[in-house]
């Protein structure tokens, strides 16, 4: 028996799942006007480039500084609010089919992302995945200390699928993996069945040297047509590392754009 594995970001939405959260954590209060506005243009500049590895080692040291103090009751109650209807609109159909066709023949499906647990769990749940692996954050006296208890990105995220599939009694070489960015390729290397979903430039030549797979997903739709009222999320949610990546990374790739320009 083997499991199914996908990123989450530009493999089964449409977007990054941190950067849609810049203008609900700036209208709480937990972000400046500065960081949103250059969380919106890093957005677009991500769907063009995506993010490379500098960029995400930035984005996460910068996530520590940006959190600590944050009020945790907060966090949950605006992307209590906000969640649905930012990420809803944007799964792709194919990702959805692909995740069903991998559950009708049995293999469980787990959503690896380097986003906040908090938010990736219920997204995971909408889609209907079994489990999730994401990025946690230390919490103390219902506070974020700003630091990260785990990481979930490259060789992390490979680590903790063979550590589920050690635990479940998964066999990697009949596992499936699917990510559209190369600093997954530890990910896509730890399986049997590696695919290449929307691929960055990286990703594609390394793919195309491999022989791996290749996927193109473009029909983002509404869950809430999809799937009914069993997608709309029922329990309270908290993602600070959502709303501190939106901030943290826009402010790196535009410093970044800008210095090229």
């Amino acid at each position: 028996m083997g499991a199914a594995f996908f990123d989450l970001d530009k493999t089964v939405i449409a977007r990054s799942s941190t950067l849609a959260f810049g203008r609900p954590f700036y209208q709480g209060g937990l972000v400046n006007r500065r960081a949103v506005l250059k969380s919106t243009y890093a957005q677009f500049v991500y769907l063009i480039a995506g993010a490379d590895a500098d960029q995400m080692d930035r984005m996460r040291d910068y996530l520590k500084v940006l959190c600590a103090g944050w009020n945790v009751a907060q966090v949950r109650a605006i992307v209590d609010e906000t969640l649905h209807d930012l990420i809803d609109p944007l799964v792709y159909d194919e990702a959805v089919s692909l995740i069903e066709e991998h559950r009708a023949a049995g293999r469980p499906v787990v959503i690896v992302s380097s986003s906040g647990e908090e938010v990736v769990r219920p997204i995971g749940e909408m889609v209907g995945a079994d489990d999730v692996v994401a990025t946690r954050m230390v919490v103390e006296d219902g506070k974020y200390t700003g630091e990260i208890e785990f990481y979930a990105y490259g060789p992390h995220k490979a680590g903790a699928i063979r550590e589920m599939a050690e635990r479940h009694g998964w066999d990697l070489a009949d596992c499936w993996a699917y990510s559209d960015s190369a600093t997954d390729l530890p990910m896509l290397e730890a399986v049997g069945h590696p695919v290449a979903v929307n691929p960055d430039k990286a990703l594609r030549r390394v793919a195309a040297e491999r022989g791996w797979p290749v996927l193109e997903f473009r029909r983002p739709v509404s869950l809430a047509s999809r799937l009914g009222n069993a997608a709309r999320p029922t329990r309270p949610l908290a993602a600070a590392a959502v709303g501190v990546g939106a901030a943290a990374l826009g402010w790196h790739l535009y410093s970044k754009h800008r210095r090229n320009a």
